[in-house]
């Protein structure tokens, strides 16, 4: 599959997603969500994404060939940047967990959310997929999951012609779901968009936006930890 048909079916997915079903609305932590009389809480992550560069607006098919083809040497070095910094979030979240009195469980295996059940039950803040299943797989009552979706760069298109330069970009989403009911006890979407300090323009090693993806990768991070840490 070459790089335009995947970014092709990227954006298509991502649209009839958004049509299947509205999001799920904010679920603030509760206080004693993760607190000493909360079971064992499993913490665990998705497959985390390569970093890649992504080119909203540009629509059509020739609108995104071209804009592909004009980030080139972006997307190459995009594709080789570490990711290593968003690998320790689970064992960090956990931390800060145990810090309230939590009894915790680092779960070591990728979390595949597309291949659980659809849940059949419906109502306010009830996950529409079943993860009740992974109390057992697990020997966990709760389950936080962190899940990374895009990490990379951003560049908005209006159709063929950019509109605004790359920027540093993680996108994902955190929740904590109770596996007897399978609701949620947090949810909450994470969107962060750094510009470069300064030019950006500066192949082949691009600095100004290297320390833009840093700095969205760290705010991302910080965020996915905010409701633990207070």
């Amino acid at each position: 599959m070459t790089r335009f048909t995947a970014a092709l079916l990227a954006v298509a997915v991502v649209f009839l997603s958004g049509c299947v079903a509205p999001l799920q609305p904010p679920v603030s932590l509760g206080q004693d969500a993760v607190g000493t009389q909360s079971g064992r809480i499993g913490v665990v992550m998705t497959a985390m994404p390569k970093p890649d560069t992504q080119f909203p607006g540009a629509g059509c098919l020739l609108c995104l060939a071209a804009a592909t083809a004009g980030n080139t040497s972006l997307t190459t070095y995009t594709q080789a940047l570490p990711t290593d910094d968003l690998a320790s979030l689970k064992n960090e979240v956990a931390d800060l967990i145990r810090k309230k009195g939590g009894n915790v469980k680092v779960i070591a295996e990728e979390l595949k959310i597309d291949t659980l059940p659809d849940a059949t039950a419906t109502g306010t803040n009830v996950a529409r997929k079943d993860h009740t299943p992974l109390k057992k797989r697990f020997d966990v009552d709760k389950l936080l999951v962190i899940n990374i979706v895009m990490v990379g760069f951003e560049r908005s298109y209006s159709a063929y012609v950019p509109t605004s330069e790359p920027k540093g970009m993680l996108i994902g989403q955190g929740y904590l779901v109770n596996l007897n009911n399978n609701t949620y006890e947090w949810h909450e979407r994470v969107r962060i968009i750094r510009s470069a300090d300064g030019k950006w323009d500066e192949p082949p090693k691009y600095p100004g936006l290297t320390n833009a993806y840093f700095q969205a990768v760290e705010t991302g991070k910080d965020q996915f930890k905010k409701p633990f840490s207070q």
